[in-house]
């Protein structure tokens, strides 16, 4: 008999790319309002990705089982 599939949590996979590598990817939050008391080097700095902590790795990769 044939393994249940696994359902993909679809908010995380919005959220989250895996790399190649098998890093994950996520984008900053804090960009959506309140920006004017943020500097210009600030903003720009969370338009850049980055990848996520060692501590949460192992739950977002439960939410993304096909990735």
């Amino acid at each position: 008999m044939a393994k249940a599939k696994i359902k993909t949590n679809k908010g995380a996979a919005k959220r989250f790319r895996i790399t190649k590598k098998g890093k994950i990817k996520r984008n900053r939050g804090g960009k959506s309002h309140l920006l004017t008391k943020k500097s210009a080097r600030r903003k720009r700095g969370l338009r850049k990705s980055t990848s996520v902590s060692k501590g949460i790795k192992k739950r977002i990769r439960r939410l993304l089982p096909y990735g």
